[in-house]
């Protein structure tokens, strides 16, 4: 498949993506996804980590579907950066790119010479962006990081899970995809800078930092009175109810974010009389009995099934949700009306199913152009397109294994 050059608003850049597994994939996906030319360095024979986190496999190739979720739209070239001459080739490539983008340990790239401060010196208009557990400075800088393991030290994990149990980590790599999109809000801004002023910078994203920033009204709470906030489970800290109850046949999730609709789903369902207790009447009172509270209104929940509860409270227009299986959710009307499943047409013959990129705009948006790589796929045609080597000369460089 061929790049189209006039697909999306970014159309038009070049990034070099040395990332892998998954916070720095995440970035450059999101950067492909919008237009941007995204050439992936792997290494040769293995490439990125995440080909093999497997099953399951993507039907007919032999890559995970974890690796397929991350790296459509990138073309992937395979580079010995651990050779003199494969650093050699790296830095020439950089040299026709906008952004580089590097989830490797600090300062294991200044060894090759592809630094942001060895590359910035003759490149200063480079946008180079860094993604690490920890950061660029600071105690735990050399450190590697891991999701679980960020969101313990993040204090996400003291947050989730059932009240007087196990701390959870959430079902999804959070901090991951976090510092992904963080990775991402910074490479756009330091494009706009670098519109203004002719330079590049360095954007250095730690994934401690990313779960720390989105601790937000939990990380506000602990600000504003010194205590640590308790897990409460399905329970929300400030709102009530906003939780999961029991229905007939299920479970299902009830949001009443304020007093006015509080009070339209009392009236609406024989419970005028809870507005008469000054328990139940303001959400601050609400919060500080939620015991009374679920313990009045589960009765009621589990009286009818999930399917007539999501009905009534639609038609009273008070938040209401079945808790879906991914089964259910890529079946669900809203998912798939807002094209969240996408086919993208396989060299082979065929096509492959990815998730849909979620930002909608009423221009030029996302695009979808290249199905995720074989390894190396890309080798031959970058080296020819970008440096102008002749087929001999790619010849060689594959017989002395620097790509």
């Amino acid at each position: 498949m061929s790049v189209d050059a006039s697909s999306g608003p970014l159309a038009g850049l070049r990034v070099f993506d040395l990332t892998r597994v998954l916070a720095g994939p995440t970035c450059t996906q999101i950067l492909g996804d919008l237009g941007a030319d995204v050439v992936k360095v792997e290494r040769p024979g293995t490439g990125d980590d995440s080909r093999a986190f497997a099953p399951p496999f993507v039907p007919g190739t032999a890559d995970g579907a974890y690796f397929a979720g991350l790296n459509r739209n990138k073309r992937s070239i395979t580079l010995n950066l651990a050779s003199e001459e494969g650093q050699a080739l790296a830095r020439r490539l950089v040299r026709r790119c906008d952004i580089l983008v590097e989830n490797f340990k600090v300062g294991a790239l200044s060894r090759y010479g592809l630094g942001f401060n060895e590359l910035h010196a003759t490149q200063p208009e480079l946008i180079y962006c860094s993604i690490t557990g920890f950061g660029q400075t600071g105690p735990y800088a050399p450190l590697p990081g891991y999701d679980s393991l960020i969101q313990a030290m993040g204090g996400m994990m003291s947050l989730t899970g059932e009240p007087g149990g196990l701390p959870h980590k959430t079902g999804i790599p959070v901090t991951d995809l976090f510092a992904g999109l963080y990775a991402c809000i910074g490479i756009l801004a330091a494009l706009r800078h670098r519109q203004r002023t002719g330079l590049g910078q360095h954007v250095d994203i730690a994934m401690l930092d990313t779960a720390v920033a989105s601790l937000a009204n939990q990380g506000m709470t602990y600000l504003a009175t010194g205590r640590n906030p308790d897990r409460l489970g399905n329970e929300h800290p400030t709102v009530v109810p906003y939780q999961v109850f029991g229905t007939a046949d299920g479970h299902m999730v009830l949001s009443i974010a304020n007093d006015a609709t509080f009070d339209r789903f009392c009236k609406g369902f024989g419970l005028s009389h809870l507005m008469e207790d000054s328990r139940f009447v303001t959400n601050s009172a609400r919060v500080e009995n939620r015991a009374a509270v679920t313990a009045a209104l589960s009765p009621v929940l589990v009286a009818q099934p999930t399917a007539w509860w999501l009905e009534q409270l639609a038609a009273l227009n008070i938040g209401g949700s079945p808790i879906n299986t991914l089964e259910q959710v890529f079946a669900d009307p809203q998912v798939r009306a807002r094209d969240m499943v996408v086919e993208i047409p396989r060299a082979s013959g065929g096509t492959v199913q990815v998730l849909g990129h979620p930002v909608r705009m009423s221009a030029r948006g996302a695009t979808y152009r290249l199905e995720p790589p074989a390894l190396g796929e890309h080798t031959d045609a970058l080296l020819v397109e970008i440096l102008g080597m002749g087929e001999s000369e790619v010849s060689e460089l594959r017989a002395r294994r620097v790509i």
